[in-house]
């Protein structure tokens, strides 16, 4: 990557009052004018906790709407990114999910189309932003239409698996910023209502998820009809080194931003309960009914599973509805609505629906079963303990899930509390069925349960003898 020198004197300032952990600083960069765009890394609350988004170069306007929300303080990605976006600059931005992602692309898009006085006369379209998911499409258009009500400007979202028709027929009238998954938005390309050779401003966001979708091809496909030169955004929580040098080929000279990655969110409490598989359904009855949780997100790794537990949840007397790529996307929106508003107790999702949930408040997200994509643990658990709140995100590992546990564990860079729940949770429960008959001689590197006192944590068991013993502490 090319580096360019920031120009802009207020920027400049930024850098120096707010951001000291660079890994080059300003004056090393500005003086030996290296190769290597600046990166900005490691930013926390705390260093960003006395910034408000007067100091962001912000319209009044946009300033309006997000004051409305309630918000005076950007997140650290938002402190970042948006003063960077609003110079023009590529992104490559790295940022734990429920930190503010989507405002941090959004308010400046917002101002750099205010500047361009956009909204007025002919409107081709000037912001393309490709998501993966549906929810994710309508999550961000819910963003910029929030945050833009006092602009003219005139924004969509177009998915499938609903009609086209009255997507046609916004596009014909005219639209500034287009929301879209990426085998829609071609389809529409393909009947030639949507032409994107005006496009000024490229945003990919989450990407990571849209290349690990199987996108990459259509990603391609879109980039080939869009000017050379354009400003181009790639948001993600997550950014593998694969992902980093593909984003290379479509970047200029990017500014990387980095927020706390592969690290989850601090306000989560993190909690395991090790169970055998056939009583997982069990214990997740146990847990919403006993503790009386009114709204929990439940995460499984297939479409069939989130069926089936649901309706095992169901014959429990607890109201799930499930949500993934196979229902209708009436349903899925129905489902999610019944959700927000206290209708449905338990939402059943997979994977694909963990990114673009943006449920206020979410107090708890359970792992039914840990995904086989260590990154998808902090997508899943990050759809809670968002915008300052707390939650609680509980995993239920048996023991054929104790390597992906270790992954998971390696990759947030922290042990995981073990919490029991007597008469549910054992290490029997967690040993495999042909190895429970004789229980009596304990296994080597497998710690004894510790009586039958409620809620106690213990050490796990471990996959082989070199797992160590391990005392788990307070609140993870």
């Amino acid at each position: 990557m090319k580096a360019l020198v920031i120009q802009c004197r207020h920027f400049k300032r930024l850098l120096s009052d707010r951001w000291p952990l660079l890994h080059k600083s300003w004056d090393v960069i500005n003086s030996r004018q290296t190769q290597i765009s600046p990166v900005i890394s490691g930013g926390s609350a705390l260093e960003y906790k006395h910034m408000t988004f007067d100091e962001l170069g912000l319209s009044e306007e946009i300033l309006r709407a997000v004051r409305e929300q309630g918000y005076s303080k950007p997140t650290p990605i938002q402190a970042q990114a948006i003063p960077v976006a609003l110079e023009g600059r590529d992104i490559m931005a790295a940022a734990q999910t429920g930190t503010g992602k989507t405002a941090g692309f959004t308010l400046p898009i917002l101002k750099l189309l205010q500047q361009e006085r956009a909204g007025h006369g002919h409107r081709p379209i000037r912001v393309l932003v490709i998501t993966p998911t549906r929810e994710l499409a309508a999550q961000v258009g819910e963003s910029i239409a929030t945050y833009g009500k006092y602009l003219p400007m005139r924004s969509t979202v177009i998915f499938g698996s609903v009609g086209i028709q009255p997507q046609i027929a916004k596009l014909r009238r005219g639209v500034d910023i287009l929301i879209a998954t990426p085998g829609r938005l071609l389809d529409l390309v393909g009947q030639k209502v949507a032409n994107l050779s005006r496009v000024d401003i490229l945003v990919l966001d989450e990407a990571d998820r849209m290349l690990d979708m199987g996108f990459i091809h259509d990603i391609r496909k879109v980039l080939a009809l869009l000017p050379k030169s354009r400003q181009s955004l790639l948001f993600s929580a997550t950014f593998s080194n694969d992902i980093k040098r593909l984003a290379s080929t479509i970047l200029r000279s990017p500014v990387l931003i980095e927020v706390a990655r592969n690290e989850t969110v601090s306000l989560i409490n993190q909690v395991v309960h090790q169970v055998g598989k056939s009583n997982k359904r069990a214990l997740l009855s146990h847990l919403i009914s006993s503790q009386n949780w009114k709204q929990v997100l439940v995460f499984t790794r297939t479409k069939h599973g989130a069926n089936r537990l649901t309706e095992q949840l169901g014959k429990d007397g607890i109201h799930a509805a499930a949500i993934h790529g196979n229902k209708s996307q009436t349903a899925r929106t129905k489902a999610l609505a019944g959700f927000k508003q206290g209708g449905i107790r338990v939402l059943v999702a997979t994977d694909i629906a963990a990114r673009g949930l943006d449920i206020d408040q979410l107090p708890h997200v359970v792992n039914y079963e840990l995904p086989h994509v260590p990154e998808d643990y902090i997508h899943r658990i990050g759809r809670t303990g968002r915008a300052g709140h707390t939650g609680e995100a509980m995993s239920l590992v048996c023991h054929e899930e104790l390597k992906l546990l270790t992954a998971i564990e390696r990759l947030i860079k922290k042990e995981i509390s073990v919490l029991e729940v007597p008469g549910f949770t054992s290490d029997l429960a967690a040993i495999p069925a042909h190895d429970a008959a004789a229980p009596s001689e304990p296994r080597q590197g497998r710690a004894h349960k510790r009586g039958g006192v409620p809620n106690q944590r213990r050490s796990r068991p471990g996959p082989s003898p070199s797992r160590r013993r391990r005392g788990h502490g307070g609140k993870s």
